[in-house]
């Protein structure tokens, strides 16, 4: 573990230095995946002291824990997004299991950083369950007819669309399924097929699913 250094070497001149450190650890993450990313290496990308940092993470585990709230507000936005542009009772649940994957193949620096932060989680971040990627799954999941009263039911029924939405990033690069995807009409095509052969992906079926 990074210790803080006792003393700042320069001053620094951010007007949100939390936010620009974010900003160069994300660089940082798409540019070299992360293996490597230090507090210092962080301060020296932001152009700062060594010991700038400090003010704002304890250490590295804090600063990619911000890494990945920062990725899971850009995957809500996405999600919403694309659920804008749907239509209204067609395909919702696909939708949004498109545009999770889509997020997944832009961004797999910040993806694994989500993920790898929220393992050993004993419960999920409140801005998350309550506003987030997950709330909008459960509202989907309640558009698409389950009883927004079975609690059990319903976080079931979303942890099994996720489950199924993150299996599918891992897998659709895999070279073996690119003729089947140039056949479909390209990626987007291929996961939209994909998706409608899953039965809790189905707004008709999804009820029943649970």
């Amino acid at each position: 573990m990074e210790q803080a250094p006792v003393a700042e070497t320069r001053p620094y001149h951010h007007g949100d230095l939390r936010r620009a450190l974010v900003e160069a650890g994300r660089r940082l993450l798409e540019a070299e995946g992360g293996s490597d990313l230090s507090l210092r290496a962080v301060a020296r990308e932001a152009g700062v002291s060594p010991a700038a940092p400090y003010h704002h993470f304890r250490d590295k585990n804090e600063l990619l824990d911000a890494l990945a709230m920062e990725g899971w507000d850009q995957l809500g936005d996405q999600m919403r997004a694309a659920l804008a542009e749907a239509e209204v009772g067609r395909d919702r649940l696909v939708t949004l299991g498109v545009a999770y994957v889509r997020f997944s193949r832009m961004n797999p620096a910040i993806y694994r950083v989500m993920f790898a932060c929220s393992q050993n989680n004993e419960t999920m971040p409140e801005k998350l369950r309550d506003e987030g990627a997950y709330r909008l799954v459960c509202d989907t999941l309640i558009e698409s007819g389950l009883d927004p009263e079975d609690e059990t039911g319903l976080e079931l029924a979303a942890i099994a669309v996720w489950c199924a939405a993150h299996g599918v990033a891992e897998m659709v690069g895999f070279k073996e399924f690119a003729p089947l995807q140039a056949h479909l009409g390209g990626e987007e095509a291929f996961l939209r097929a994909l998706f409608s052969q899953l039965d809790i992906f189905r707004p008709h079926l999804v009820a029943q699913a649970v």
